[in-house]
């Protein structure tokens, strides 16, 4: 998906700054080294002379005498550097400086995002999700199957807890890639502890990783939010259609949040909404499914079984096993 408009206008405010404060150290590099050393500005003066003679020869056609130009503007250079070296001050001291040498901190080489642009797009995407520093920990990587027994079975089903792990497991690495090509939602439910938002935080992780948007909400927060945008009369919120938008929402504990016809009303719209724009959508909760029809009415619930691949996870509460583990 590509930036939203105000999300590449802050990419782009931030080059904009950067490039205003070069040209600031610019001209002052320039003062300096003018007071400093006259003949340079008498130099940077013949050179701006030489050079438009030289374009309007081009521009006209007139090839006698380009060379003569070329090459006193490559002496004047070589002066200028030695005046420079000899001056204590490095060579390309009078040239603008720039973070990116790629593309000289405009974003852009040719019509092409420089790599800096998607190192910025990132970073962005990763700050707007709301899951910046915990992606660090939770992901792919550390996901660990040693919590989930593995002679423990599931009535149900018959497979034991950490097949029934590796199953749902293997569910979100192939949710991760078909992502750009298939349209799917996940439903993710179970006891508190079972590695349900864990599984969320290591999608999400990938997604931002190839540049996606990404937006985690817990369920309290998103009813939250959609209340305040609801009743508030601003109608230049970005984030309000981003949560429609965005390439991946994650709605993370639904069902511990204050239930009432007004959340149950916005979770079917957002849920909805989304399906008919083809925008995936991950929720997690502790609810029994029949709990969870009773809750948000059989109508959002139809949505959800219709349009979602459920998957239940079981096990015992890993945070808790962590406790006895030392924290490990």
């Amino acid at each position: 998906m590509p930036l939203q408009n105000y999300q590449y206008d802050t990419i782009m405010r931030e080059y904009n700054r950067r490039q205003a404060q070069n040209r600031r150290i610019q001209e002052e590099h320039q003062a300096e080294a003018y007071e400093k050393i006259p003949r340079l500005r008498e130099i940077d003066e013949e050179v701006a002379t030489l050079s438009a003679r030289k374009v309007r020869a081009l521009i006209n056609r007139q090839e006698s005498g380009i060379d003569d130009l070329r090459n006193d503007i490559a002496l004047l250079s070589q002066e200028r550097t030695a005046l420079l070296l000899s001056s204590g001050y490095p060579a390309d001291y009078l040239e603008m400086p720039c973070t990116c040498p790629i593309c000289q901190d405009t974003g852009y080489v040719g019509s092409q995002k420089c790599s800096c642009f998607k190192k910025a797009e990132i970073e962005l995407l990763y700050t707007q999700s709301n899951l910046k520093e915990i992606l660090e920990k939770e992901n792919f990587d550390h996901f660990s199957f040693d919590f989930y027994s593995d002679t423990i079975t599931n009535d149900s089903t018959g497979l034991t807890e950490r097949e029934t792990a590796r199953r749902a497991y293997n569910l979100a690495k192939d949710f991760v890639a078909g992502f750009d090509n298939t349209f799917e939602n996940l439903f993710f439910y179970g006891d508190t502890g079972v590695g349900k938002t864990f599984l969320s935080h290591c999608i999400a992780h990938e997604l931002l990783e190839s540049a996606h948007c990404v937006l985690y909400f817990s369920a309290f927060d998103l009813f939250d939010f959609l209340a305040g945008s609801a009743f508030s009369r601003k109608n230049d919120t970005p984030d309000d259609e981003l949560i429609f938008d965005c390439d991946l929402l994650i709605i993370d504990d639904l069902g511990t949040e204050l239930t009432n016809s007004f959340v149950s009303s916005q979770l079917f719209l957002c849920i909805n909404e989304r399906i008919m724009r083809k925008k995936s959508t991950i929720i997690s909760t502790n609810l029994k499914l029949e709990d969870f029809s009773a809750t948000y009415s059989e109508r959002t619930f139809s949505r959800i079984a219709s349009n979602y691949r459920m998957t239940k996870l079981v096990g015992k509460d890993i945070r808790i096993q962590k406790i006895f583990l030392g924290g490990k």
